[in-house]
């Protein structure tokens, strides 16, 4: 049944991306005009983004404001003027769950017809942005953080990033 509803929003992410719209997840429609990707930020909500578990670097093309948490020193990541950039400690990636299937296809493009960055999810465009989950103190209100998962903290107003260990925050 997972697997079905992962299935249907891939193939909606694919629908919405052909059509250069932005896409709501979670909720009916996107907060504004300025939004690429918008996520149900209720209050009391607990879920986030959880970006990409690698080992080492992705191979292609890559771009600024490229995010991974890389198992092999266990760091949430960011590409950043070509460089890669930590934004955690080293944390623990004991809790992760190994995909061993093959990947197929460049992934999904929302926002534009078509992108040169290479990625699983590409957030492409000039004037739109992605709104991150917002939690309000995921280290108190997450019960079983996933090594790699991302949030807004509304209480301190930072970006938090968990590395399998602690949540780091960044202003």
């Amino acid at each position: 049944m997972k697997n079905i509803k992962n299935i249907s929003i891939a193939i909606a992410l694919v629908i919405f991306s052909s059509l250069s719209s932005q896409v709501a997840i979670g909720k009916q429609q996107v907060d504004g005009n300025s939004t690429v990707l918008d996520f149900d930020n209720a209050a009391g909500n607990t879920k986030g983004l959880i970006l990409p578990a690698i080992s080492g670097f992705p191979t292609g093309s890559l771009v600024n404001g490229t995010f991974i948490f890389d198992i092999t020193d266990n760091k949430v990541k960011v590409y950043e003027n070509d460089v890669w950039k930590s934004l955690s400690d080293a944390g623990n990636s004991g809790a992760i769950a190994a995909n061993n299937s093959v990947e197929v296809g460049n992934g999904v493009v929302v926002g534009n017809s078509s992108s040169s960055a290479d990625g699983v999810l590409v957030l492409e465009s000039s004037d739109k942005a992605m709104v991150l989950p917002k939690i309000a103190a995921p280290h108190i209100n997450v019960k079983n953080p996933y090594p790699g998962m991302m949030c807004y903290d509304t209480a301190s107003k930072t970006l938090a990033v968990f590395d399998g260990s602690v949540w780091n925050y960044w202003k």
